[in-house]
């Protein structure tokens, strides 16, 4: 004899109720991806117009902005009705992380920048991108440890006024 199993809940049968401290975190968050959009747009111009150039301080610092603002636990893995694992994106749309994962070429390509410039582009764009993992893998500790605002120091000491220490 089989014995019938009930449903599995589905999202709308799930109540989320948020975490000590997660919109001051997520605020924070938010806070910290605008600073650095700024200083990405604020990077100087090489000698003649690039595309490298128009990407950074378009797409990359507007892709930066949108996913510290779309940061959310509530998208983190989970199981789906039917028992399979679904890995949660922290909020972070596939496009931004796409244009996140190309950072690392344009860098290669921006020779006008000084390498602490580019070195601080890439620890930025990991930072983004360890945000939106930390929160999809393990929201509860990301925000009760303080993991995203660490990151959330990462980014702003890499996004800090050239020349400040």
């Amino acid at each position: 004899m089989t014995m019938p199993h009930p449903p599995a809940p589905g999202p709308a049968d799930l109540s989320y109720e948020p975490w000590k401290g997660e919109a001051a975190a997520l605020a924070g968050a938010a806070a910290a991806g605008r600073r650095a959009a700024v200083w990405i747009r604020s990077l100087p111009a090489p000698p003649a117009p690039t595309p490298a150039r128009a990407w950074l301080v378009g797409d990359l610092a507007g892709a930066v902005e949108h996913a510290m603002a779309a940061l959310d636990p509530q998208d983190c893995d989970h199981t789906d009705a039917h028992g399979r694992a679904v890995d949660g994106e922290g909020g972070v749309d596939p496009v931004t992380k796409s244009t996140l994962a190309v950072v690392p070429c344009v860098v290669a390509d921006a020779a006008w920048l000084t390498v602490d410039q580019q070195v601080r582009l890439l620890a930025i764009t990991s930072a983004v991108t360890g945000a939106a993992r930390v929160l999809a893998h393990d929201p509860d500790t990301a925000l009760r440890h303080d993991l995203l605002a660490r990151l959330c120091v990462v980014l702003d000491h890499a996004a800090r006024p050239d020349g400040a220490g």
